[in-house]
């Protein structure tokens, strides 16, 4: 179905450009072979005047909801009315062309870069291709676009098999719905979810959207997401936030948003990291030091990494979701 949407749309922005006048939509309809094995030729009656049939009303919507497609992929389309009154419509080449691209060697070397960042297999096709068009459209040939900074090789890993369905998601502005399983579950649970956009922190990807099932804004990582991703037809008309907000809240939900501390026991000689983070350390003895580390949110998911050597002192909430997700992890192991 997407193939013959493609192929549908395509045909009809080469008539569209290929034309020096405008043409009626009962033209374009007899000229445009998917319309035709759709919904026939036509009777020549003009829409609205009581004469129209199923069919023609069939293609009326159709050829609109092609015609806003075009129109969102960035063909300018014009309407034009005759001296008898019948509507048409042509795509002028000169309001369809883009200006030549000149890039200097600075911009031909970071468009290098970005396309050398992406392993994803499909990512770093599209990436190569379109600096081949850049190359092909302006940019220098004695300019190589990585060679000034050719001990630079930057790379961003996506090994989630939820990151192109949801890439493509957030792209479309789609519902996705998957499972996810929290740190401190311990089962998946369904979610359904407007996507806004895909982040990367510390190494890890984000995918911060709306929960729809329940009623906020959440971040969740992939590598916790199972299962396939499935995306729901038609868009979501609910605005997206800005890409900075969308970053802090990521950078919130992956704890590096901090408002107040954490007091915790540490096992003297383990914890590295933590010690690391702390503002405080104080040595009490008998193989245990007191520390005082920023609280933000995701703390409790780390502190369960350290096992037995950490005891939460304090805030109670704190202490309470650590032995919350010690409990989930018991009982996945009882489990087995």
């Amino acid at each position: 179905m997407a193939i013959a949407k493609a192929e549908r749309l395509m045909n009809l922005a080469l008539c569209l450009l290929g034309t020096r006048r405008p043409l009626s939509k009962r033209e374009l309809r007899e000229s445009i072979e998917a319309y035709v094995e759709a919904f026939g030729p036509g009777n020549g009656v003009a829409a609205g005047s009581g004469g129209t049939t199923t069919a023609d009303d069939s293609f009326n919507r159709m050829f609109e909801r092609d015609k806003d497609d075009l129109r969102e992929l960035g063909l300018v389309i014009e309407t034009v009315e005759n001296i008898d009154g019948e509507v048409g419509y042509l795509a002028r080449r000169d309001s369809n062309r883009l200006p030549a691209i000149t890039l200097d060697a600075e911009e031909a070397a970071a468009l290098g870069l970005a396309a050398k960042v992406w392993q994803q297999a499909r990512l770093a096709g599209a990436a190569s291709g379109a600096l081949q068009k850049l190359r092909a459209a302006g940019i220098p040939e004695d300019v190589d676009p990585y060679g000034a900074h050719g001990a630079l090789e930057p790379r961003i890993p996506v090994h989630e098999a939820a990151f192109e369905p949801l890439m493509l998601a957030c792209r479309d502005r789609r519902l996705v719905v998957f499972d996810y399983r929290k740190a401190s579950a311990a089962r998946p649970e369904p979610r359904q979810v407007e996507p806004w956009a895909l982040e990367c922190w510390r190494g890890h990807w984000y995918l911060a959207g709306f929960d729809r099932d329940r009623g906020a804004e959440r971040v969740f990582r992939l590598s916790r997401i199972t299962g396939r991703v499935r995306s729901r037809a038609g868009r979501f008309t609910a605005p997206v936030p800005d890409v900075v907000t969308v970053r802090e809240t990521v950078a919130g939900w992956a704890g590096e948003i901090t408002d107040r501390s954490a007091r915790i026991r540490l096992r003297s000689g383990a914890g590295y990291p933590l010690r690391a983070k702390a503002t405080v350390v104080r040595e009490l003895g008998n193989g245990w030091d007191e520390l005082e580390i920023p609280y933000g949110h995701g703390l409790d998911a780390w502190l369960v990494e350290f096992g037995p050597d950490v005891v939460v002192v304090e805030p109670a909430e704190l202490r309470a979701d650590v032995v919350d997700r010690l409990r989930a992890v018991a009982g996945v192991r009882g489990g087995r």
